[in-house]
């Protein structure tokens, strides 16, 4: 199996140090080269033709951000940024996702504590899953893309079951997918919960920056929250989404409890609430992610009559999730993301 050849580009020497020391230390990969700024990293990519990069935001002479929407027009490949994960660093990091960035990784601390943090694994993982990324080249600015909410003919309109919860999962490459799919819901849409494997500090400003597009209201989920008409709750990204219902109504329930499938917030944690909590009167969507995490809920939501929904492999950034789910059986359709609205719309009505 050939090594995954990455290019680092930052202006730090000594996290370009620690980068190199740490993802030459899993034998799948092998960094060809450093760059200590874009302009350099340019006539690097030409001469070492990289795999995948990994970016610093703030660098001299040129930005990140500016690097990568350079690079995304010109010569699309996949990029996984080193950000700072927190609130404060959250939309620069998903304004790079916006532009076509595979997936992010936090700064690395000094090379003592790496073990400790489990950094080295998640690096490495993040970087061997941006080679087979299905990377997209960006004619437009995202903000230039503007989509709309679908328009539902009145004899539809009168059939969608409004009681059908519809819950969504995603990972690598869903925050964009998510933003198409809920950017598309109409006004009156069924309630829609979301679980999304985000850091804590970004999914406040992920439903803020999604919300300002939509039609519907999407907000970060709070314990108690009832879901209605019209609304998507995005799970927080250091607990778990559940629902519990009461009476005709359903309530978000936030969890701290443990990770389950290496994740918190976790699909099949959600999945599994939302189908006891609905006895199967819900739509469960997969869209593109690493892993396989979901896809034996999502399984166990169809066995129970509920509709299933799974991203297909042409428009994934990574199939992981949502092939996991068609591998075993658990989906009704694969839709493209395009389609993913009016499929979801679709399987609501009565």
């Amino acid at each position: 199996m050939q090594k995954v050849k990455v290019l680092i580009v930052d202006d730090s020497p000594s996290i370009r140090s620690v980068l190199e020391q740490v993802l030459n230390s899993d034998p799948g990969i092998e960094v060809v080269g450093t760059a200590e700024d874009p302009l350099v990293a340019r006539e690097e990519i030409k001469r070492l033709n990289p795999d995948v990069l990994t970016l610093d935001v703030e660098m001299p002479r040129m930005d990140g951000i500016s690097f990568l929407r350079n690079l995304m027009r010109l010569r699309p490949m996949p990029v996984v940024m080193v950000s700072t994960l927190t609130e404060q660093g959250a939309p620069i990091t998903l304004q790079a996702l916006e532009l076509g960035a595979v997936d992010y990784v936090a700064k690395p601390k000094v090379a003592g504590e790496l073990a400790l943090s489990g950094y080295i694994d998640e690096i490495c993982s993040k970087v061997k899953v941006a080679a087979r990324a299905n990377v997209r080249s960006i004619e437009l600015e995202p903000s230039a893309q503007k989509l709309t909410a679908l328009v539902v003919p009145e004899h539809v309109k009168s059939k969608v079951d409004h009681s059908r919860v519809i819950g969504i999962g995603a990972s690598t490459g869903g925050t964009e997918a998510l933003k198409e799919v809920l950017t598309r819901m109409p006004a009156d849409c069924p309630p829609i919960i979301v679980s999304q494997h985000i850091p804590a500090g970004f999914s406040k400003s992920f439903a803020e920056r999604v919300n300002n597009g939509s039609a519907i209201r999407v907000k970060e989920a709070e314990h108690g929250d009832r879901l209605s008409t019209g609304m998507a709750l995005i799970a927080p990204g250091d607990r778990h989404l559940k629902v519990s219902r009461s009476g005709s109504g359903y309530y978000a329930v936030l969890d701290d409890g443990e990770t389950v499938n290496r994740h918190k917030p976790s699909v099949e944690v959600m999945f599994d609430s939302l189908s006891l909590a609905s006895k199967g009167h819900c739509v469960a969507v997969m869209l593109t992610g690493m892993g396989a995490d979901g896809a034996e809920a999502m399984l166990r939501v169809k066995q129970i009559g509920g509709r299933t929904l799974a991203q297909n492999e042409a428009t994934s950034v990574v199939w992981g999730m949502p092939g996991a789910a068609v591998k075993l059986g658990a989906v009704d359709k694969e839709v493209a993301l395009p389609h993913m609205a009016q499929a979801i719309l679709k399987a609501c009505i009565k």
